[in-house]
């Protein structure tokens, strides 16, 4: 099994990058990610005042998808994910939802350790993993994309259903697609109210295909559990629209139903959430169960 590892990263997506390695579609591969400070805070002693902004968010790669091409859709299989043994995270004033709570200006952040499969938050609490993918996708058609910035082409969708299990499909949009994923999270609310998640480096396990008889404009995902569409946009307003529209029209031509039936059980069944609302665009998804859309006989 191939293993790529992070000695080099990227900071935005782009077209006009050279990839760190070459992946045929089918192939299974290990990828090591620093977390979104880049591993710089690894101590109590460690400061925001001395972290380097220019290296936050990076992405392990861009990888070169053998047979991908523009109007392709890239099947990305999230197998497992590693893992390291301690998390960091961050708030402060003008920093997501509530920095406007803080009186000063700064940065505060904590460590805390990945024990025993619980993130040990302090002496008080212990809190269950769930480690997901918060920058994951593939390089835009025009010009780059930083890492924190989600997307049609994915990014910092910070969705905490980008987890085990999980098969994340994305538009290629240039030669090879240009693949990366960083910025794990052990776990994360929805919404990363605060600006942080429970950042942490990882191995991802990732296995990828090329599919040639679909497209997709943004990202979509399934579980064993449910089909889901995602939209970043200025507000979560437009994302919502945009995610659920995008499900309407994958399905109406894939249940049966008339358009009017399909969104009356898109309305009692699929549930619109939020998956991040700090970044420049905001991330929201649209979920609808697999037993629903199984009675139609619907396949993707």
């Amino acid at each position: 099994m191939l293993h790529i590892s992070d000695d080099r990263v990227l900071f935005a997506f782009s077209k006009d990058l050279e990839p760190i390695a070459h992946v045929r579609p089918g192939e299974t591969v290990t990828i090591t990610t620093k977390d979104c400070f880049s591993n710089q805070l690894q101590t109590p002693e460690d400061s925001f005042d001395n972290l380097d902004w220019d290296a936050t968010n990076p992405a392990t790669g861009p990888i070169f998808i053998e047979g991908a091409h523009p109007g392709d859709v890239l099947k990305v299989r999230i197998d497992a994910i590693e893992l390291a043994h301690q998390m960091a995270a961050c708030t402060g004033r003008g920093e997501g939802v509530c920095g406007d709570l803080f009186p000063q200006d700064g940065m505060s952040s904590m460590l805390a350790p990945i024990i025993d499969g619980k993130l040990h938050f302090d002496d008080k609490l212990a809190l269950d993993l769930k480690p997901m993918i918060g920058v994951i996708g593939v390089a835009p058609e025009g010009a780059p994309i930083n890492c924190g910035t989600p997307g049609h082409h994915g990014g910092n969708m910070d969705d905490t259903m980008i987890g085990e299990g999980a098969t994340l499909y994305l538009p290629v949009a240039t030669e090879g697609a240009l693949f990366a994923c960083g910025d794990l999270h052990a776990v994360m609310g929805d919404g990363e109210i605060g600006v942080s998640g429970a950042e942490i480096a990882a191995t991802v396990t990732l296995t990828f295909d090329v599919l040639t008889d679909r497209t997709v404009e943004d990202p979509v995902l399934e579980n064993d559990r449910s089909f889901s569409t995602i939209a970043s946009a200025p507000t979560m307003d437009e994302a919502a629209d945009m995610a659920v529209h995008a499900m309407v029209d994958i399905l109406r031509d894939r249940t049966g139903l008339p358009l009017d039936r399909l969104i009356m059980l898109l309305s009692l069944t699929g549930d619109v959430q939020v998956c991040q609302m700090v970044d420049p665009l905001r991330t929201m998804r649209f979920v609808v169960p697999k037993r629903v859309l199984r009675t139609y006989g619907f396949t993707w």
